[in-house]
């Protein structure tokens, strides 16, 4: 191992948003919380993850990700008063951290499991991002703080579920603001198995333990086999919606100021 990789005792207590525990297998999980309850997105979070996922991509201890939220919901909340988007300085923090957030959720070389818990409506692109994507039968999938508020979709929602659900139908669950339930997201694709809500973490961590018998070099150029065409698809499209978001944002607090 590197001497300059990051060791998992240097970052497992430096977010206060993503609690992480690691076993003798090298299964990392991640758990998303707000305080200890349930998941709030917010201005924290949204740099908090991006560097989070920084980290845990670059230690090779971590062989196999758990990703799952805390309580019963995946995000249900934002606190919009915690970001600062008034003007291009203010977005640049935004269009910084929004462009790390997915892109070193991809540079992460081992596969990613996750266990969507509940309903998530606020950034929901993320934990359908991993490979494997376990619902409970109470999750939901919707996009609700965009296009249906008057903000362009275009901080990696625009890429992923276009590519998720194809392009016509990516589209109508962008614009619409339509609501995927668990049952819906398994025939479209989205996840690959739904159970009930107290067995869906087991489930993961079941399949994590079957990951982690493989070999590193398995497990990490499977998930690099994996993932590029998604990294493609993010270099071509990411910084472009993220500007084109930002204008749209800064226009519709113009006008309401007006």
């Amino acid at each position: 191992m590197s001497r300059l990789a990051p060791k998992f005792a240097d970052y497992k207590d430096r977010y206060g948003n993503v609690a992480l525990e690691r076993d003798a297998d090298g299964i990392l999980l991640m758990r998303l919380h707000t305080r200890g309850g349930s998941f709030v997105w917010s201005e924290e979070s949204h740099e908090e993850l991006g560097y989070c996922f920084a980290d845990v991509g670059a230690d090779r201890g971590n062989r196999v990700i758990v990703l799952t939220a805390t309580g019963d919901s995946w995000c249900e909340e934002i606190d919009f008063a915690s970001f600062k988007l008034n003007n291009p300085a203010e977005w640049d923090h935004t269009f910084f951290d929004g462009r790390k957030l997915l892109n070193n959720l991809l540079d992460i070389e081992v596969p990613i499991i996750c266990a969507v818990n509940g309903p998530s409506r606020f950034h929901p692109e993320i934990p359908v991002m991993s490979d494997i994507v376990l619902a409970s039968e109470t999750a939901l999938f919707q996009d609700a703080p965009h296009f249906m508020g008057g903000i362009v979709p275009g901080d990696g929602a625009h890429v992923v579920w276009t590519h998720l659900l194809g392009p016509n139908r990516g589209r109508y669950f962008l614009l619409m603001g339509q609501e995927l339930n668990a049952a819906k997201a398994l025939d479209f694709g989205v996840v690959g198995e739904v159970l009930p809500q107290g067995q869906v973490f087991d489930r993961a961590m079941e399949i994590a333990r079957m990951f982690a018998a493989k070999s590193d070099l398995a497990l990490r150029y499977t998930r690099v086999a994996l993932t590029q065409r998604y990294k493609r698809l993010m270099d071509e499209g990411l910084s472009l919606g993220l500007g084109l978001e930002a204008l749209g944002v800064i226009d519709l607090l113009s006008r309401s100021k007006a």
